[in-house]
């Protein structure tokens, strides 16, 4: 992908109330063709934006973290979705593993192009249908970054939950923290992810959660940004499975795994995120 192509592009739609009522109230399509695409263009990153984001989880300075860069894929990818017939709805989709990739340095005045793919694979053997979300991001011909988001679609026969695992079983602890009744829509002013489900309790219920959860990229935002301070280390891949939900209010821990190269965050005394990283030798500035 080239600089001359990058004008001709539609602009990344924010995630405003309009691009929001649209995904809520978006009818599946019978006739939906898989694999789909589209590509947007994002003239630059918000600076002051990433400034807030940084000191709402303790990132150091103001360069752009690599858990950051979910939220312009996200954006990309509801675009994508609420922009072409889907086979399913938006509204229930659950989040159940995310890969970031840094490729480099992000500036945050380049112009950038996020080609987003979304596909659904095959069910698996218990009858549980994915979704894959794909976006890939361009400077100019320069790979930036990378997203990829699987969700759930249809539970299968079985559906795997959190495994019970005390910390001592993971590795060295690190740090914990509590989230307050009101974290879920702290985080959705800041990311404009507002799903009912992590905002208060009678919007869980409505989505059929006993109470409202924390989202999945606010906790990886915030183990994240712990173990860049733990390590004086930026964090550049990030591979992360949500295997179990984590209500507002709890106290979570975050522990190192023996690897040294992974982490679990838990809640409640089960693994609610387990996750792999990359930390090469660049220093946290």
């Amino acid at each position: 992908m080239s600089n001359p192509s990058l004008s001709s592009l539609p602009s990344l739609p924010a995630l405003g109330v309009a691009t929001l009522l649209r995904a809520l109230f978006k009818r599946p399509a019978r006739s939906a063709a898989m694999p789909l695409s589209a590509t947007f263009r994002l003239d630059r990153i918000d600076r002051a934006h990433v400034r807030r984001y940084n000191a709402a989880f303790g990132f150091a300075g103001d360069t752009v973290p690599i858990t950051y860069l979910y939220l312009l894929a996200q954006r990309a990818q509801l675009a994508t979705l609420v922009g072409r017939p889907i086979p399913f709805r938006i509204p229930g989709l659950i989040h159940v593993e995310n890969r970031l990739a840094m490729h480099g340095e992000i500036d945050a005045d380049a112009a950038l192009a996020l080609a987003t793919d979304v596909s659904v694979p095959p069910p698996a053997a218990n009858g549980a249908v994915m979704c894959v979300l794909e976006t890939r991001a361009f400077a100019g011909e320069q790979l930036a970054f990378t997203c990829v988001s699987t969700y759930l679609i249809k539970r299968g026969s079985r559906t795997e939950r959190g495994a019970t695992q005390p910390a001592s079983a993971a590795g060295a602890p690190v740090g914990n923290w509590r989230l307050t009744s009101n974290a879920g829509r702290a985080y959705a002013a800041l990311s404009g992810d507002w799903n009912p489900i992590h905002l208060w309790p009678w919007t869980a219920r409505l989505m059929g959660m006993r109470a409202p959860i924390i989202h999945g990229m606010h906790s990886v935002a915030q183990a994240c940004a712990m173990l860049e301070q733990a390590r004086g280390q930026r964090v550049t891949r990030l591979d992360s499975r949500f295997k179990a939900p984590v209500p507002l209010g709890s106290e979570v821990k975050l522990v190192n795994g023996l690897d040294g190269d992974s982490f679990v965050v838990l809640c409640n005394a089960r693994v609610a995120v387990e996750a792999s990283m990359a930390t090469p030798h660049s220093r946290v500035s």
